[in-house]
């Protein structure tokens, strides 16, 4: 019997930052699992930073992560950007398919650290071999879209009875945000099965533009000022202003 590749190898990553602004906000803390087939014992890999700049009392209410914490505990963001780009392009090159909830997010703050501290990009460690990121916010609002409520981790998690143990932990989301990929595939798996992870990265852009088409569209008719960027499951480096 042929298993499906939702049962198979994954990686998933997640950060917990200063804020929810990938251009000027900095990683605090970030996580890496990675799990050989479903219901194996995953291995896990955290990084502490210490980001060199005051978090945010907002920040420290979702993650917890003060500064006086990191500044005893984290390491500077320099060494641990490059750990970081090179444990995913070890997965990458793997051939694992790396599980982010919100890819633009976390693979974006993580680009614009890199370029920060490496005068690097992502892109240039993950040059070796072909990306292939599961989303899964894009994997189910594509293939549950009419459904009402919010769907944040926390909530496709009690949707799709995946256990969240100790939310807003980089290493605790990661591994829901893998198995959510999981519960999603099952659930949908007569639509998903003969996919493979690779021809799903590339459906995953198409969708996920489809639906910051459809919220940008929503946001003009609210007459909220809000712009949505249909990148995925990386946003491209904002020009510099002349």
């Amino acid at each position: 019997m042929t298993t499906h590749w939702f049962e198979g190898p994954l990686a998933a990553f997640d950060t917990e930052t200063t804020g929810v602004d990938v251009e000027g906000d900095r990683i605090v803390s970030a996580a890496l699992v990675v799990q050989d087939t479903a219901g194996a014992r995953p291995r896990v890999t955290r990084w502490l930073v210490n980001p060199g700049i005051p978090v945010p009392a907002e920040a420290i209410a979702v993650h917890g992560l003060t500064d006086d914490h990191l500044q005893r505990n984290g390491r500077w963001p320099a060494p641990v950007m490059e750990e970081l780009a090179r444990a995913l392009a070890e997965q990458v090159a793997s051939g694992r398919p790396l599980v982010v909830m919100n890819a633009p997010f976390d693979l974006t703050i993580l680009d614009r650290e890199l370029r920060r501290h490496r005068a690097s990009t992502l892109g240039t460690y993950l040059a070796s071999a072909p990306l292939c990121v599961l989303d899964p916010r894009v994997l189910d609002k594509h293939l549950d879209r009419y459904r009402k409520g919010r769907r944040t981790l926390t909530d496709l998690c009690a949707h799709y009875e995946v256990e969240l143990a100790g939310a807003h932990d980089a290493a605790a989301d990661a591994a829901a945000a893998m198995e959510l990929v999981r519960a999603v595939a099952r659930r949908f798996s007569s639509r998903l099965e003969r996919l493979s992870p690779a021809e799903l990265h590339t459906l995953q852009a198409v969708w996920h533009a489809a639906q910051a088409r459809g919220l940008q569209a929503w946001f003009t008719r609210q007459g909220t000022p809000e712009t949505v960027d249909p990148a995925w499951p990386l946003r491209p480096e904002l020009r510099t202003a002349a």
